[in-house]
């Protein structure tokens, strides 16, 4: 990997939308005033007209069969980090580690999902939600990511999916949200090819012992965010800053996905499966050739690196001439990688944030106001656009929006209710066009809100509530916020 292409990677990552709290750049070429009045619309703090229309019923519905759903995380919300037999993982030892979480807080207690789990699966029925989408930690089932499985793990997640079941609400579960037994990290973690062949095994683990009862598996949640956020801005776990492991890490994190697919296939179990990808549509920033030019390379490490390789077998040729021919990932690829990861799938999880706009340097630009989280662009037409352009250059593969959603600085008033109405108006325009999406063609299953209760955001800490459901933490008091009633009227009219 040349010394120029080293330094692409750093400032693409440092500019990336997906790598949070690290993008922070101004509106290119606007006044100070401009930007500020562009923020001040964002967000949680929506225009008057917002508020008084966001709960009216526009008369769009969505396919009888649709999946209203919520989504959550392991290490966001169970907390139990010593118990019954779970290993360390490596967000454990990274959330730990002084200064590399937003007021040293970590994942140890979470939301205290893992004790008040039967609870919150009330709460979601009292949602009316159809779908739940949760992740199972690795850790927890293996502590050393390999080895006879922890039966209490087990035993834990075969609770929640029975609890689901009861309450008519359809398990999705994911197989790897981020948190890696810490013994394979000290092996090497995903920079080891042999951490794909661990996860296979530990993947065949679970599908034996739940998979009868797990209509639908995740793979591997945003391999995306392991890259760019454990690898190029080292804020999140494993908290490195490596551009040539970094893309042997994508690599290997595709392997596994692949390996995952064949195993399902392999235990005979009756679900469907594919990965769960955060795709992020690019932009040129203005009409130059050299935009354009810029928007394509950056698209392919942001899109087309993970889609390409799942459902066309093949890397995309830019990116792998921009890396290099002597990069460490040209040269992890062996012979029958592809095949593997392109096992065919059942369906594609996309999950949805924002936009990217990219210069004829390469830079990123803000056009859209942005949330309580500096990265994320408020601009629900990306979502349709995503939609789409999956199916226009991927096929008819089925689709579910496993997350979307955005931070509020929520807070109980003096009456005791949670009033995010900027999130309610969120989530209904990205709903709207999500519905647009379906009417024109595209193969969209199930919708899940990013989240549904408000949890530990990575290096973020405690500070960023995105959840449907208010958590007081020194409590673990769980309150209906607005949008939560909001989203259970949408649930029972089926649309907006």
């Amino acid at each position: 990997m040349s010394l120029l292409t080293r330094r692409r990677l750093l400032r693409r990552a440092a500019l990336s939308a997906t790598a949070a709290g690290a993008a922070r750049t101004g509106l290119a070429g606007a006044t100070a005033a401009g930007v500020a009045a562009a923020t001040a619309l964002g967000g949680c703090d929506s225009p008057p007209e917002r508020r008084t229309d966001s709960e009216l019923d526009r008369g769009l519905r969505f396919p009888p069969d649709f999946g209203w759903g919520a989504a959550t995380s392991a290490y966001q919300i169970e907390g139990a980090a010593k118990e019954d037999g779970r290993g360390e993982s490596v967000w454990d030892t990274f959330s730990r580690t002084p200064g590399r979480t937003r007021n040293g807080d970590t994942g140890d207690v979470a939301a205290d999902h893992y004790h008040r789990y039967a609870q919150d699966l009330d709460l979601m029925r009292d949602l009316r939600l159809r779908s739940y989408r949760f992740s199972i930690s690795w850790p927890r089932i293996q502590a050393d990511g390999s080895g006879r499985p922890n039966q209490r793990g087990l035993d834990f997640y075969r609770r929640i999916v029975d609890g689901l079941h009861e309450r008519g609400i359809a398990p999705m579960a994911t197989l790897f949200h981020w948190d890696l037994p810490q013994a394979l990290q000290d092996d090497g973690g995903w920079e080891n090819r042999d951490t794909a062949e661990r996860f296979a095994d530990y993947a065949d683990v679970v599908f034996r012992a739940l998979g009868e009862r797990v209509p639908v598996w995740l793979t591997i949640n945003e391999p995306k965010t392991v890259v760019q956020n454990g690898y190029l801005t080292g804020h999140h776990a494993p908290g490195h800053q490596d551009p040539a492991a970094a893309y042997l890490v994508a690599h290997h994190l595709q392997l596994a996905h692949g390996l995952a697919v064949q195993a399902l296939r392999a235990s005979g179990m009756p679900g469907r499966i594919g990965p769960a990808l955060n795709l992020h549509p690019c932009y040129p920033a203005d009409d130059s050739a050299e935009a354009a030019a810029a928007t394509t390379l950056y698209d392919g490490y942001e899109n087309r690196l993970y889609l390409d390789s799942v459902f066309k077998g093949a890397y995309p040729q830019d990116v792998l001439a921009d890396l290099g021919p002597d990069s460490r990932m040209a040269r992890g690829i062996r012979d029958g990688d592809l095949k593997i990861i392109s096992s065919p799938v059942d369906l594609l999880a996309v999950q949805y944030y924002t936009p990217i706009y990219v210069t004829g340097s390469g830079d990123t630009v803000r056009k859209w106001p942005t949330s309580e989280a500096d990265w994320q662009q408020i601009y629900p037409e990306g979502l349709y656009d995503t939609l789409t352009r999956v199916t226009r250059d991927y096929g008819r593969v089925p689709i579910t929006i496993t997350e979307n959603g955005l931070p509020c600085p929520d807070a109980p008033g003096p009456d005791g209710t949670i009033d995010d109405a900027g999130r309610i108006a969120f989530l209904r325009d990205h709903l709207a066009v999500a519905h647009r999406a379906i009417r024109d063609g595209v193969p969209l299953e199930s919708y899940h809100v990013w989240s549904l209760m408000d949890n530990f955001e990575w290096n973020e800490g405690y500070e960023e509530r995105w959840g449907l459901i208010y958590v007081d933490y020194p409590t673990q008091r769980r309150l209906f916020k607005r949008s939560a009633h909001w989203y259970r009227d949408v649930i029972r009219r089926n649309g907006l």
